[in-house]
């Protein structure tokens, strides 16, 4: 009886869950995660504004996991061994006979001074920090910024950091002091956003000026302190820093013998293989994927990698050579707590289209729908 044990609960982990189980109703699938949970990172933005609680954006997925007959093993992935036929885990290990590795990114923490940022991304306690932090907060200045890894350029997550900055600009209107703060975008990138498309930054300046949000760009980050950040072109004060750094992958990925790439993550080929490795697979943010240079880290591409990843590894089994691929596609809608912007991003095309409150509700819709699936 074939044996796959999927590495994760996220996005791309859940996706390749449910991709196998439709597939074939015998397999015995094993999955590896800290906790029985899927954290509904899209929505942990309206955290901080009072849209959604923290109970609202974690799903249990106990039941998931029953009505997929999945054995669910509550631990942490510590190494591979046997030619990744078995995982190591802090609570024994788990043997299969393909894997498929989903167990997400892992924030650079080596800027001097970062434990005086909040990295919004980093899960529900750092939205309600954020929250408490700005519902305790009179007047001052917030900061707002995000880096990349300078050795894997897809290796970075900004669009959050825009809607968690829209939404408490907001927020800040709709309590009534918003002329008691002074709102500051930092980035060592010149071209903010550019990763969504040249319309997307050229869309995204105009908001921000709109706002009345000051930008300090262009400038490599040098370090923070409590109430400042530092940059080769400057510093200026800050009362609290939102910042999300570039990511690298898991650190139990040094105790395997699978390729990394130049910025930490596993190297996979088109079809989601790890390189050279015997059905062995990646989805999300721990893999590096050829592609163009703006592909996304994102739920949407987690889940098309796993797809991929899904019919090349069943594939395997019945002798097919992997050929199934994933469409490199940015789509997001940037929201501002009661509007949003809709940004999608092809190989052929880059669409964006204006900020209206039809897209806020479009992206509030999209949430139910996905979790239905989970809940």
């Amino acid at each position: 009886m074939t044996r796959i044990t999927v590495i994760g609960s996220g996005f791309g982990a859940l996706t390749a869950i449910r991709k196998l189980r439709a597939a074939d109703r015998e397999l015995v699938i094993d999955v590896i995660a800290p906790r029985p949970e899927l954290v509904y990172y899209p929505s942990t933005i309206w955290i901080p504004t009072g849209l959604r609680k923290p109970e609202d954006v974690v799903v249990n997925l106990e039941a998931f996991f029953r009505r997929t007959g999945v054995n669910y093993h509550q631990a942490s992935a510590t190494g591979l061994k046997d030619g990744a036929r078995t995982v190591l885990t802090d609570a024994g290990e788990v043997t299969n006979d393909g894997l498929i590795i989903a167990s997400g990114g892992r924030f650079m923490k080596k800027l001097p001074g970062i434990e005086h940022a909040i990295t919004p991304c980093e899960g529900v306690e750092a939205a309600v920090k954020i929250r408490d932090r700005v519902a305790e907060m009179q007047g001052g200045t917030i900061a707002f910024g995000f880096a990349g890894n300078p050795k894997e350029p897809t290796a970075m997550r900004g669009g959050p950091v825009f809607e968690f900055m829209f939404g408490i600009e907001q927020h800040l209107r709709s309590r009534g002091d918003r002329d008691r703060f002074r709102l500051i975008f930092f980035t060592p990138a010149p071209k903010p956003g550019n990763r969504l498309g040249p319309k997307a930054v050229d869309g995204l300046l105009r908001e921000m000026k709109r706002r009345d949000i000051e930008t300090h760009l262009g400038h490599k980050l040098k370090g923070f302190e409590a109430d400042k950040v530092t940059t080769e072109g400057g510093e200026f004060g800050a009362d609290l820093i939102v910042f999300m750094p570039g990511m690298t992958g898991n650190a139990w990925f040094d105790n395997t013998d699978l390729p990394r790439s130049d910025g930490g993550l596993l190297k996979a080929n088109a079809q989601c293989q790890v390189e050279g490795q015997d059905k062995v697979y990646v989805a999300g943010d721990s893999g590096s994927f050829p592609g163009p240079d703006w592909l996304p880290k994102q739920a949407h591409m987690a889940d098309l990698q796993a797809e991929a990843a899904v019919k090349n590894l069943l594939g395997e089994f019945r002798g097919d050579t992997p050929g199934a691929t994933f469409k490199p596609e940015l789509i997001c809608i940037v929201d501002t707590k009661t509007s949003g912007i809709l940004v999608k991003r092809t190989e052929k095309n880059n669409v964006m289209l204006p900020s209206t409150p039809v897209f806020h509700w479009a992206k509030r819709a999209f949430e139910w729908w996905y979790l239905r699936k989970y809940r």
